[in-house]
């Protein structure tokens, strides 16, 4: 699809690379001007968190990202006075930013976050559009350029921490998953430098180990991954020290589950 009419001006080399694989970008891209909220769903490291910074520096709108955990707490989000220079200020976190600036804030990984975080979120998810500052006493109407964006892995998910049905509905939402494996092939040539070949026999290494999610691995390989084993293979590391390092260890700490990885591994590459 062609780029919006702001973002026209921007160079190829400033939007980070994302291989659209669907309608996700026409999706993003009427959400932000139909000014709806959009919750992201898929696997860690299928490229959610590139496809929101392609799409931001794509529409031309920066970018606040909050990467979400357990401590993470409402005023985290909205701000907090500091004490600066002898004096007590208020300080706007990053959500407040993105509605007094307009832009994009993403949440990932929202469940992470501590419920008091949601509490924060629904004003802004519906026709309202409000971020009330209960400390300074602020009500601020987001601009028509802001877009709260928010994601999570359905595969994480239990009764302590999940998205209600209440939370959900208020998005437009979309699933992501791993690409296509000729697209993740070129994704992965594009990203490490490797030889297509090769990533293509990595892609096929990583298809293989999907298939175990669920009997011995909580969660299969991830695109991001493949980059980094490919790079490490790139820079000149043995395939077996760079597969182990990126598709054993990371994915499991039982001895018996990363013997039989590496029993796939050496299979594919001898």
């Amino acid at each position: 699809m062609p780029l919006s009419p702001v973002a026209a001006n921007a160079s190829e080399q400033e939007i980070p690379y994302y291989q659209s694989v669907g309608n996700e970008c026409a999706m993003f891209e009427q959400a932000f001007q139909q000014r709806l909220p959009l919750l992201l769903k898929g696997p860690t490291g299928c490229g959610k968190t590139r496809f929101v910074g392609h799409m931001a520096a794509r529409l031309g709108k920066p970018l606040f990202t909050v990467s979400c955990h357990d401590d993470l707490t409402a005023a985290d989000l909205t701000g907090r006075y500091l004490l600066q220079g002898g004096e007590t200020r208020w300080v706007d976190g990053p959500l407040t930013r993105a509605v007094r600036e307009g832009g994009i804030c993403y949440l990932d990984e929202v469940v992470e976050a501590r419920k008091d975080v949601t509490v924060v979120m629904h004003p802004l998810t519906d026709d309202r559009r409000l971020l009330p500052l209960e400390r300074t006493g602020e009500l601020l109407e987001a601009p028509d350029d802001f877009m709260l964006v928010v994601s999570y892995n359905p595969g994480y998910q239990h009764i302590l921490k999940s998205l209600k049905p209440s939370t959900r509905q208020r998005f437009v939402a979309m699933s992501f998953g791993f690409p296509p494996s000729q697209v993740e092939r070129d994704i992965v040539a594009r990203e490490s430098g490797l030889p297509a070949d090769q990533c293509a026999a990595l892609v096929n290494l990583a298809v293989s180990l999907r298939d175990m999610k669920g009997q011995d691995l909580e969660e299969g390989v991830s695109t991001r991954l493949l980059v980094y084993c490919a790079t490490l293979i790139r820079a000149g590391m043995p395939i077996l020290d760079a597969a182990r390092a990126t598709l054993v260890e990371p994915l499991s700490d039982d001895a018996d589950v990363q013997e039989g990885l590496m029993e796939a591994i050496q299979a594919t590459f001898g």
